[in-house]
């Protein structure tokens, strides 16, 4: 199971337990405990759900929340029945509030995920750029390129690869797209193929090698990602050119 599944899954058992164990501890204190009260704090447990997983767990959430408010806080106990009109209308609240404010936590969290995440980027291609302009060799620019491939696209491995072009692997190209051309055939993936996949490198029309891609099984990283790994390519291929390095025209 990849990590995504394990992540969504994990975030749907705490959509689930979360609200049930916070109505549960509750039980003692129900007495003397407003109905609003604590809808109040089952909301506070679904916004915790949703700020660490996604829309579906933020529902789930939601729903669990209102369950066990009817089921251990309001009259009659231990059964999913509302006595008491207000409480009825508390619990509706409830869930309504709940939904909003699981979606509105969601929406936030990958707010701050893509504001990081193309902080990140940023900053890889800026240093890229720094380093060739200051002077380093384009053999340590290509080194940089490929240790920022490893972590941006979630490889295996990776290794630069001067000049020739050996056999016919799916290529990473300059739209982010994933395809393995061949005579009278064109396939486009949406999952890692096995074996190695190319990103060329090239600089000033010139081809001079490619990043060969040692990848591990499951879907393509964010098109966001693949665009900047095509970046990071260009720059090391910019680099190779200013440095007049030989190339295969």
């Amino acid at each position: 199971m990849s990590g995504y599944r394990l992540h969504d899954a994990a975030a749907l058992l705490a959509a689930l337990a979360l609200p049930f164990l916070v109505a549960l501890g509750l039980v003692p204190f129900r007495t003397n405990l407003s109905a609003t009260n604590a809808a109040l704090i089952l909301v506070v447990a679904v916004v915790v759900v949703a700020s660490f997983g996604t829309p579906a767990a933020g529902a789930v959430a939601a729903l669990s929340a209102a369950a066990w408010f009817d089921f251990f806080l309001t009259q009659p106990y231990q059964r999913f029945t509302i006595a008491d009109r207000d409480d009825a209308q508390t619990a509706v609240l409830l869930l309504v509030v709940g939904l909003v404010v699981s979606q509105l936590a969601v929406r936030a969290r990958r707010l701050q995920t893509t504001v990081i995440t193309d902080a990140a980027h940023m900053s890889s291609l800026q240093c890229t750029a720094r380093l060739a302009e200051d002077g380093r060799s384009p053999e340590a620019v290509v080194e940089y390129v490929r240790r920022e491939l490893v972590g941006l696209l979630g490889l295996r491995g990776c290794r630069f690869e001067y000049g020739t072009l050996v056999g016919n692997l799916p290529r990473l190209e300059h739209d982010g797209g994933l395809w393995l051309r061949r005579p009278g055939r064109i396939t486009e993936y949406a999952d890692w193929p096995d074996g190695e996949t190319e990103l060329r490198v090239v600089g000033g029309g010139h081809y001079y090698g490619r990043f060969l891609l040692d990848l591990l099984p499951g879907p393509l990283p964010s098109e966001q990602n693949r665009l900047v790994a095509v970046a990071l390519a260009a720059q090391a291929g910019s680099t190779l050119d200013t440095a007049g390095l030989s190339h295969l025209g």
